[in-house]
């Protein structure tokens, strides 16, 4: 299940991804997110895999996704067919049998951010960040499941200040709000998460389903009909602003936003 930019392998009980593109901060590409997708399918058809790990190679998680692919955008479209190709493979992460854990060392911003969130559980070290900070970078906006996955974890309050100013929360902010199953030191993170693997690994695989699968399904219980915002996503996506954002990202400057 390998590629260059996605190393996967299994260990015992445990299934372990690296996202492996630290030279752009682990930003997914089309084929990275894909890859994830394979993943999770290799893991459910291997009854021996009770925890599935997954971290980022070198300073990050996953930055989000690679915002080049962004200026082959041309129509309303193609903005749909992104946020419900994120969705598909944030509830694929999701629906995973196994217990997942996203071990996280540096950013896991927007797209990673969700990875992350979709985990079961999460171990960060200090410098960890989430956030999703498209109110100042892109000017795009979420999918009504993806809102959901954050109120589920936060509250509406709480969302709305992460999402209106765009900023990035430090994994001690992140544990507070409960968001980090626990903390570890970057040197002893490694240990912290197979030391959790192994004990939830040793417990009944059945119970740690059913619980995990109960839970999912109440959750997307509350979600909304995604075409209900259709309306929304081809509004930020069609508008200068996102056009704006694209090209300030990639010119490494601050865009300039004028609600159009």
């Amino acid at each position: 299940m390998s590629t260059p930019r996605v190393l996967f392998e299994v260990e015992g009980p445990t299934a372990v991804l690296t996202f492996n593109r630290p030279e752009a901060r682990n930003a997914m590409t089309w084929e990275m997110y894909e890859a994830l997708v394979g993943a999770c399918d290799r893991v459910d058809r291997d009854p021996s895999v009770r925890v599935f790990v997954l971290r980022g190679a070198g300073k990050a998680f996953v930055s989000g996704t690679d915002i080049e692919q962004f200026t082959r955008f041309g129509s309303r479209d193609d903005a749909l067919a992104y946020e419900h190709r994120i969705d598909e493979v944030v509830e694929r992460l999701e629906r995973v049998a196994a217990a997942t854990i996203a071990q996280v060392q540096g950013v896991a911003a927007g797209g990673g951010c969700m990875i992350a969130l979709a985990c079961d559980l999460r171990v960060c070290s200090p410098e960890a960040q989430f956030g999703m900070p498209i109110a100042r970078t892109l000017g795009n906006c979420l999918s009504a499941a993806n809102y959901a996955r954050l109120l589920d974890l936060l509250g509406p309050a709480r969302v709305k200040d992460l999402l209106f100013t765009g900023r990035l929360i430090d994994a001690a902010e992140a544990a507070a709000l409960g968001l980090v199953t626990r903390m570890a030191d970057a040197t002893a993170i490694e240990a912290a998460v197979r030391g959790l693997a192994a004990t939830i690994a040793a417990n009944a695989p059945l119970t740690i389903r059913a619980t995990k699968e109960s839970i999912r399904r109440l959750q997307v219980e509350r979600r909304v009909d995604p075409a209900q915002t259709e309306d929304l996503i081809a509004a930020c996506y069609g508008s200068d602003d996102f056009k704006e954002g694209v090209a300030a990202f990639l010119a490494k400057r601050r865009p300039v936003f004028t609600g159009r």
